[in-house]
């Protein structure tokens, strides 16, 4: 007999699709916690403490020492931790909240022991981990091969993907390191996509006009991560 599904009790996708018996060895575990901005979750070379099921917010992941990169995001379709779903307990990566939001915390130990006791939650959560590991080989493919406007096009849409609304809250401090790129350079590539009436922006917010416009705008490099999770995730 297949394992009873949960019912939606969370607006994080992997908890939404996890079985009731999975969702039992993680729920009675969880701590509530706020997320505000710049609150770090994982520091590079450290020990993780503890994974988050996003609920509302964003994660960014960053790598590159004293001039950071982002190497991806995570918003309430993931979970941060992901050494630990790969039997690791720390990573090279600095991962801490851009869009300030709330999650579920569980700590390492318990999600590890769980994970030792199921085989369908450690799939799942594998599954995510091969989404996340997608994203991040594009995003590199997007900083290699992208114009700047198009690169910030994709990174736009895909935050929109993770808090679901037409503003974001974001800082062009914050998209200089997210593109790698200096601040001139994103406030010229700001002003290029405002002209096209794609978005609106003004102090920290960026408000989407034109989804389906910065889609094209993105140029191909948007869509590739998104079919994958939908594929391994649904």
């Amino acid at each position: 007999m297949p394992a009873k599904r949960t019912s939606i009790r969370f607006r994080n996708q992997l908890l939404q699709v996890m079985s009731a018996d999975d969702l039992a060895l993680l729920q009675p575990n969880f701590q509530p916690v706020p997320c505000e901005r710049s609150k770090t979750l994982e520091s590079a070379n450290k020990k993780i403490e503890a994974a988050y099921f996003m609920e509302h917010g964003i994660a960014s992941v960053v790598g590159g020492g004293s001039r950071e990169v982002e190497i991806g995001i995570i918003g309430y379709e993931g979970v941060t931790g992901l050494p630990i779903v790969y039997g690791n307990h720390r990573s090279p990566h600095h991962t801490f909240i851009q869009v300030a939001g709330r999650a579920n915390r569980i700590s390492a130990a318990v999600l590890r022991s769980a994970l030792e006791k199921s085989a369908t939650l450690r799939a799942l959560l594998l599954k995510y981990a091969q989404c996340f590991h997608i994203q991040s080989t594009h995003t590199a493919i997007a900083n290699a091969r992208g114009t700047i406007e198009g690169r910030l096009a994709r990174w736009i849409v895909m935050a929109q993907d993770r808090i679901a609304e037409k503003e974001l809250p974001i800082t062009h401090e914050f998209l200089s390191i997210m593109l790698a790129v200096r601040r001139p350079g994103v406030t010229e590539a700001l002003h290029a996509l405002a002209r096209r009436g794609l978005i609106r922006h003004d102090r920290g917010i960026i408000v989407v006009i034109d989804r389906q416009g910065l889609i094209e705008r993105a140029n191909g490099l948007y869509g590739v991560p998104e079919a994958e999770y939908l594929r391994l995730i649904g």
